[in-house]
């Protein structure tokens, strides 16, 4: 068995955990080793490691740590964030992480619904093809705004379960 780490965690539950938790996000369609760099940075008491950090932990090369965060970056999953006095970065997940996710996702509903709008237009209301468009438009409409009532009530739930600034 592990010895416990100086917080009093198993580093051996932590890394199973970890694993299985990358499992379901990976059967959700994320990438295999964002996946794990995301949970790894999601269980960690911080919320935040360096890329040896997360090297060490996942046993994985530093390109591949980079090339997750990458990814995760770009789905505003994670941030990035310079150490002071130091070249060196640190990779952030926020207890709002999911929150911010979400909310991101408004910009490509946005393009989504705009290029649905003009296959309508070029594929004409009235034929099969232009009415499913259509109806997957009038979907994303639907969603976009359904998004924006749940995620304001999630505010004010968080506010209360919380408090403002997050934090139990």
């Amino acid at each position: 068995m592990t010895e416990p780490s100086a917080e009093g965690r198993d580093p051996e539950a932590v890394s199973k955990f970890v694993e299985s938790f990358a499992a379901q996000l990976v059967e959700a369609g994320m990438q295999r080793m964002p996946a794990r760099v995301f949970a790894a940075l999601l269980s960690s008491d911080p919320g935040s490691l360096t890329s040896a950090e997360l090297g060490e932990q996942l046993q994985v090369s530093p390109a591949a740590v980079s090339g997750a965060v990458r990814y995760l970056a770009q789905q505003h999953m994670v941030s990035r964030e310079r150490e002071p006095g130091s070249r060196r970065e640190r990779y952030r997940v926020s207890s709002n992480q999911w929150y911010e996710a979400l909310t991101n996702r408004d910009a490509v509903l946005k393009r989504w619904e705009h290029a649905l709008r003009e296959g309508v237009d070029s594929l004409g209301a009235r034929s099969p093809a232009g009415r499913r468009l259509a109806e997957t438009l009038a979907f994303f409409e639907f969603l976009d705004g359904e998004i924006a009532k749940v995620m304001e009530r999630w505010r004010v739930h968080r506010e209360q379960q919380y408090g403002a600034d997050g934090v139990a």
